[in-house]
């Protein structure tokens, strides 16, 4: 598997269930699950140099995705995509306290970042009310594909 998750933070999280969630994303939009993707976990104040740094927006943020290859979904019935996803950077101390402030479980968020963070790897956006509900309909559809198979840990 080319999925590499580093855990910087101070903050334990699933590896394992956050790199099948990825997975998971990935084969729901045709991509090859050997296409190389990172993930990065890291504290806030990192986060809020990142968020400064390439959005130019204040504060830590719960989600960034660093597209590299710029891939596209694959169509079905076609082989999956392959080549470098990207890099994703979850806070999982802002996203836990996301998740509490919106009465979700934090594991529940974080897997949803994860999901989202694939999204935007591969183009999709929510800026405009279309694009919003494209995407947030694929990340409830995966979210509910890899929910019924049940996680690995």
């Amino acid at each position: 598997m080319a999925i590499e998750l580093t855990n910087e933070s101070k903050h334990s999280v699933d590896e394992a269930r956050l790199m099948d969630v990825a997975r998971t994303a990935m084969v729901a939009m045709n991509i090859d699950p050997e296409a190389e993707l990172s993930i990065a976990v890291v504290d806030n104040d990192v986060m809020e140099k990142l968020h400064v740094d390439w959005m130019d927006l204040p504060g830590p943020t719960d989600v960034l995705s660093f597209p590299m290859d710029e891939l596209e979904p694959g169509k079905p019935g076609e082989p999956p995509v392959t080549g470098m996803l990207g890099d994703i950077v979850i806070a999982p101390e802002f996203a836990t306290a996301q998740a509490l402030e919106a009465g979700r479980e934090p594991q529940a968020e974080l897997d949803l970042l994860m999901v989202h963070g694939v999204l935007h790897l591969l183009g999709y956006d929510h800026e405009e009310p279309d694009e919003h509900k494209v995407m947030f309909d694929l990340q409830a559809d995966i979210l509910t594909a890899y929910e019924s198979k049940g996680s690995p840990s």
